[in-house]
């Protein structure tokens, strides 16, 4: 078994046992596999694993790698997104998980209808108010979603937080928690079009304690594919 099969083994064990412990179905969670940096031979045997959700920072390596990776696999664009790349991905990828301003929601509503696609989005939370990270306020969510929620060619799915990096993952169940009640109050809300079932949160540090809060997808690079070279990887 390569080190990524057993890597893979461990992880799924994990998301099981968190599952199990908030009463929740393994199947309602989505491992999906952060391959930035990585070759498509790495990543191919990630795939033969099962693991046909990728989830990538950059478009370029989305583009770089989408025809050889064949039509086998869903991608999710989980970067921060610049309005003048939105026209390369609309129709390669399944959901783009960084929505954070009008402009680049008008952007996507565009080029998803020249393409006559609809493209589910996660809106991006700063859940910790980080000045490095990207994301609305938890308190302009709601307004921002009922902004989007008349385009036609968008679908909000949910939420999505880059929670802050911390060596307890426990410093961050009180982030978690606070999406997912956002997730519940804006839900009840009733906003025309808005039905969000899906949070993305939690990566190889802390995914076990973000779906014991409620976390729908959860973004493992590291853990899957090991430690990335150290010249590739972004601050």
């Amino acid at each position: 078994m390569s080190h990524i099969a057993e890597n893979i083994k461990a992880v799924e064990a994990k998301i099981s046992a968190a599952a199990q412990r908030s009463g929740r179905k393994r199947e309602d969670i989505l491992l999906l596999a952060v391959s930035k940096t990585q070759t498509v031979e790495v990543i191919q045997q990630a795939v033969e694993c099962g693991l046909t959700s990728l989830g990538e920072n950059k478009v370029q390596e989305i583009m770089d790698k989408y025809e050889p990776m064949g039509e086998s696999v869903h991608w999710h664009l989980i970067g921060h997104l610049q309005t003048n790349k939105v026209k390369y991905v609309v129709d390669k990828v399944d959901m783009i998980h960084s929505v954070e301003s009008l402009k680049l929601a008008n952007e996507i509503e565009k080029r998803a209808a020249a393409k006559g696609v609809v493209m589910d989005i996660l809106v991006e939370v700063n859940i910790a108010n980080e000045e490095s990270k990207f994301g609305i306020s938890p308190k302009e969510a709601e307004t921002f979603i009922r902004e989007l929620s008349t385009k036609e060619h968008l679908r909000v799915r949910g939420l999505m937080t880059v929670a802050p990096f911390v060596e307890n993952s426990e410093e961050n169940r009180e982030y978690f928690r606070q999406m997912r009640q956002l997730q519940v109050d804006i839900n009840g809300k009733k906003i025309d079009n808005i039905v969000m079932d899906v949070l993305s949160m939690g990566m190889t540090g802390d995914y076990e304690v973000a779906i014991e809060e409620g976390a729908t997808i959860v973004r493992v690079g590291t853990g899957i594919f090991g430690e990335r070279d150290y010249s590739n990887r972004e601050k």
